[in-house]
């Protein structure tokens, strides 16, 4: 079975330092306390929601870690969309490293589940309009990689990773650096490829551009001005909508010919998906 990659994240160190912040210096005491040391058990982890499955790789290095001879059949894999009651993936071991295992895999699979089926209800809201939704920054610190990956499950596409892959020029940069046009300068110089200006007002739209500006994130705009700052714009630099955008709003938003619609929701607000691990002592 394929091994869970993803660039920039550390498998191995991630399974470590999350069983190591479970386990502490004690250990598992209540399975080492109930459980036989040769009982073993079969599961069966299965989804009570309709769901769009996300970390199932993940969930499966935290079994084997602690159990490497666990038999593991995963039934669907990341990506798909399943109803309720769906089962996920059948495994076979030990009963104390399953157990101990148990609530770190389900967290990890719950967690980006939920992301990545909220991603997937807003991809499908938005269909036909030629907009594409972005995802944020708003993640939980540590765990940007795996919540960006659960979003491009789910349909999204990753805005920025991090401060380094683009500038991102916002209202508290341009008031520091004197307006849009020398922020947007400055960013040229410095040879940035990516230059993305925030703009709230159709007067800002022609200095950033004039300056540079090669994306432009039309903020928190009411669909009459979203749609003639799409129109000043012209199609010289892609346009994003963001700011404020729910799921009953979203098509109304993209419907106004933004190239993009960015959604802080997706990662910042996503509940979890309600999985479980049912098991039966062999």
């Amino acid at each position: 079975m394929t091994r869970f990659t993803l660039d920039g994240f550390d498998l191995d160190g991630f399974v470590a330092a999350t069983l190591a912040e479970d386990l502490g210096d004690g250990g598992d005491i209540t399975s080492a306390a109930v459980i036989p040391a040769e009982a073993r058990f079969t599961g069966v982890m299965d989804t009570r929601d309709a769901i769009v499955v996300a970390g199932l790789g993940i969930a499966e290095a935290f079994f084997r870690a602690l159990d490497p001879a666990v038999r593991i059949t995963r039934l669907v894999e990341d990506g798909a969309r399943v109803a309720a009651h769906s089962e996920l993936m059948r495994l076979e071991g030990s009963a104390r490293a399953l157990l101990t295992a148990e609530r770190s895999a389900l967290n990890t699979v719950q967690h980006l589940s939920g992301i990545a089926t909220l991603t997937r209800a807003y991809v499908d809201a938005i269909a036909d309009t030629g907009a594409v939704l972005l995802d944020t920054r708003k993640t939980i610190p540590g765990l940007r990689r795996l919540e960006k990956y659960a979003t491009r499950t789910g349909g999204a596409q990753n805005h920025r990773l991090g401060l380094w892959d683009a500038a991102m020029i916002k209202d508290n940069h341009i008031a520091v650096a004197g307006g849009i046009a020398p922020a947007v300068q400055r960013a040229v110089a410095a040879g940035i490829a990516r230059i993305i200006v925030e703009v709230d007002r159709l007067d800002q739209i022609a200095p950033a551009l004039d300056a540079g500006a090669t994306h432009l994130l039309l903020d928190n705009m009411p669909p009459a001005l979203l749609r003639e700052a799409v129109a000043s714009v012209g199609g010289r630099v892609p346009t994003e909508a963001s700011g404020g955008v729910r799921l009953d709003t979203v098509r109304a938003i993209a419907e106004n010919g933004v190239t993009y619609v960015s959604v802080g929701r997706l990662t910042q607000s996503a509940p979890a998906a309600d999985i479980g691990l049912d098991f039966t002592v062999i």
